[in-house]
């Protein structure tokens, strides 16, 4: 079975049901309690060998469970059902971006939307953090996986569309404070595992009302060879987070074929001018006092990335 790690303030955790074991551990960093991996084994078996239920984790306040700084690279456009709501036809190149590190925060920490931002958005994501360093020119199969990624992690793309649009900058739209909510968990997974993967199934809501619900079957890149394409030109080092992709239902899609036509014919001013009129329409951008709630799971439990609340506030 997977083993969940909670991070707090206090240090490292292992997660059993609702209750919580502290790690013995130095470990500071992500990278660090990868590398203390027998501590974690440890602390499971002691747990289970006295009974020590620990704490309670509704007690425990979660941190992120990848520590920063580090670097988080993010794939786009990377589930068909995204897609097809982003306008795409044909075959979808594969694509990279970076996130500034300074973004990830805590799975209940409020998401901040900063004042000049006017079109919010979500998008759910599975992470993965790597276990091993990860060269330029490395080539990665299905089979080698697990010998790269040390665990899997929830995570929220969060998305300033107006800038991201505007200025087809991904850098500065995805990178303010609070836009990379992380964790509750960092599911350490064993080797047969993987082979779990595409049964993982991402939900998202917003005030209950769900808005994604995918597995990863729908992924167009799937792990490995993403990691292969990514080792083409960057390093990664453990530690460090690949986010893989949102599935179709986020608030902003493509307008129809019709009108994406008559807009190309417009001046660039006028254009998105009329574009984001249309879009202030749209009820399903974050707003102050939203909730989003969001999972990571496989049906039968084996892997269960726990649950992200976090509340949307303005700056």
């Amino acid at each position: 079975m997977s083993t969940n790690v909670l991070r707090t303030a206090d240090g490292w955790w292992v997660v059993r049901d609702t209750r919580a074991v502290r790690i013995e551990t130095k470990a500071v960093t992500t990278a660090e309690l990868l590398a203390d991996r027998a501590a974690v084994r440890e602390t499971v078996r002691e747990a289970a060998a006295s009974g020590d239920t620990g704490t309670a984790v509704a007690d425990l306040v979660a941190l992120s469970p990848v520590t920063t700084p580090c670097r988080v690279v993010a794939q786009m456009v990377n589930y068909r059902s995204h897609a097809r709501d982003s306008g795409f036809t044909g075959d979808i190149p594969p694509t990279f971006f970076r996130k500034a590190s300074g973004s990830v925060s805590g799975p209940g920490e409020a998401i901040v939307r900063p004042s000049h931002v006017k079109f919010l958005d979500y998008e759910i994501e599975l992470g993965l953090v790597m276990g091993a360093p990860l060269p330029v020119g490395t080539v990665v199969t299905e089979q080698d996986l697990p010998s790269y990624v040390a665990g899997l992690v929830l995570t929220n793309d969060v998305s300033a569309r107006d800038v991201q649009l505007t200025k087809t900058q991904f850098y500065e739209s995805k990178s303010y404070p609070t836009f990379t909510p992380t964790g509750p968990y960092l599911s350490l997974l064993e080797p047969e595992e993987f082979a779990h993967l595409l049964d993982l199934r991402l939900r998202l809501s917003v005030n209950g009302d769900l808005r994604q619900d995918r597995t990863l079957a729908d992924m167009i890149v799937r792990p490995a060879q993403a990691l292969t394409l990514l080792a083409r030109f960057q390093t990664l080092a453990p530690g460090d987070l690949l986010l893989t992709g949102t599935p179709g239902g986020t608030a902003l899609k493509a307008p129809p074929k019709a009108v994406e036509k008559v807009g190309a014919l417009l001046p660039p001013a006028v254009k998105w001018k009329a574009f984001f009129r249309s879009q202030a329409r749209n009820p399903h951008y974050l707003r102050d006092g939203d909730l989003i709630t969001a999972t990571i799971a496989t049906p039968d439990g084996r892997i269960d990335l726990g649950e992200q609340r976090t509340p949307v506030t303005d700056a």
